[in-house]
C-alpha cells in the first residue's frame, strides 16, 4: 500500500523532471507544429503508452538491467534515435502540405492511428525514461514488505509519473497546435513551420545518439 506521503514526494519529484523539456516534450511540440494539435494529441497518446510500458518494464526488472548494460542501453539509445530523425525527415518533406484549406480542413499525410503508433514507438525506445524510472522509483519505495507489495508500490508511483507526464505533454501539444495555426494561415509560414518541427525532431534523434550511458 502506498502512503500518501510516498505519492506527495515522488510526485513532486517526478513533476520537477517532467516539465523541463526533454524528449517527449520535443517530439510533441514538433509534431503540433509539423501536424496540428490533432495529430500531436495522437502522438501523446501512443507516446504515453510508450512510456507506460517502459514503466511496467522497469518494475519487472529491465531498468536494472538497462542501467547496468551499456550494450542495451546503446541498442535502445540507437534504435529511437534512428526512429526520431526519419519521423523528423517525413516531416521535412511533407511541409509543404502544411496550411488550410478552402473549407478550413486541415490537411495532414498523417492519420490518428498512424500517429498512436509513431508515437509508441519514440516513447517506449526513449533510453532516458528507462534510466529515469530506474533512478527515481527505489528511493520512494517501502522495502520492508514483501516483493509483491514492492512491485505494486513501484508500478503505483510509476503510472502516476506517466500520468502526470500525459497532462504535461497535452498541454505542450495544445499549446504549440494553437501557434501552430497562425502559421498554417499562409502557406509560406506554414511551411517555414513544418520545416523547423522536422529540423527539431532530427536534432533531437541526433542528440539522444550522442547521449552518453549515464542518468543524468
Amino acid at each position: 500500500m502506498v502512503g500518501l506521503d510516498q505519492l506527495l514526494g515522488f510526485g513532486l519529484a517526478a513533476l520537477v523532471v517532467i516539465v523541463i523539456p526533454g524528449p517527449s516534450v520535443v517530439f510533441v511540440v514538433g509534431r503540433a507544429v509539423s501536424y496540428g494539435q490533432r495529430v500531436a494529441l495522437a502522438s501523446v497518446a501512443g507516446n504515453t503508452a510508450g512510456l507506460f510500458v517502459v514503466m511496467a518494464l522497469v518494475c519487472l526488472g529491465l531498468g536494472a538491467l538497462v542501467a547496468e548494460s551499456l550494450l542495451v542501453f546503446t541498442v535502445l539509445k540507437l534504435a529511437g534515435a534512428a526512429y526520431l530523425v526519419w519521423l523528423g525527415v517525413q516531416a521535412l518533406r511533407h511541409r509543404r502540405d502544411m496550411r488550410l484549406g478552402d473549407a478550413g480542413a486541415e490537411r495532414v499525410p498523417v492519420t490518428g492511428w498512424r500517429a498512436v503508433r509513431q508515437g509508441f514507438v519514440v516513447g517506449v525506445s526513449n533510453p532516458k525514461a528507462f534510466m529515469i524510472f530506474a533512478a527515481m522509483l527505489p528511493p520512494f519505495v517501502e522495502r520492508s514488505t514483501d516483493s509483491a507489495s514492492v512491485a505494486g508500490q513501484m508500478l503505483t508511483l510509476g503510472t502516476l509519473a506517466v500520468l502526470l507526464g500525459l497532462v504535461c505533454d497535452t498541454a505542450w501539444a495544445l499549446a504549440a497546435g494553437r501557434a501552430r495555426e497562425w502559421f498554417a494561415g499562409s502557406h509560406s509560414r506554414g511551411s517555414a513551420l513544418g520545416a523547423i518541427g522536422g529540423t527539431s525532431m532530427i536534432g533531437l534523434g541526433v542528440g539522444m545518439a550522442l547521449t552518453g550511458h549515464d542518468t543524468r
